[in-house]
């Protein structure tokens, strides 16, 4: 199943697609979820990882959120997505960091996917009207 297919089904869109919002809210969702397993991959970490796993936890729900809201039709609300879209950017940044922080392989990856999402949230936050 392809998002864009999704979001071109819908009767408001009329086969158009705003692509950079369709892979913000994609990537979004693998963040979540590469967030997610990163947040699990820290608590089996021997040092104290708690602020981590907080941040990468605080990352998967804004993602989660980020691309429900994204891939709605119906209506309008750029004002709330747009505050949407700089949320997920300035958490995916503080994301990174923290992740840059370690020296995991979950971490890492975690980082660079928080990194991508937070370019892709960029390139469709520009697309959405004040």
């Amino acid at each position: 199943m392809s998002v864009r297919k999704m979001i071109a089904a819908h009767p408001l869109a009329h086969g158009h697609v705003n692509e950079p919002m369709a892979e913000a809210a994609k990537h979004a969702m693998y963040c979540a979820i590469i967030a997610t397993a990163c947040a699990d991959a820290c608590s089996g970490e021997d040092m104290d990882m708690r602020q981590c796993i907080r941040i990468c936890l605080d990352t998967a729900d804004v993602c989660t959120t980020m691309s429900r809201m994204a891939v709605r039709q119906t209506g309008e609300d750029n004002k709330a997505l747009r505050a949407m879209f700089h949320t997920c950017i300035e958490i995916c940044e503080i994301c990174a960091a923290e992740c840059a922080k370690h020296d995991h392989d979950h971490c890492k990856r975690c980082a660079e996917m928080c990194r991508e999402c937070a370019d892709d949230c960029r390139k469709a936050l520009a697309t959405v009207s004040a």
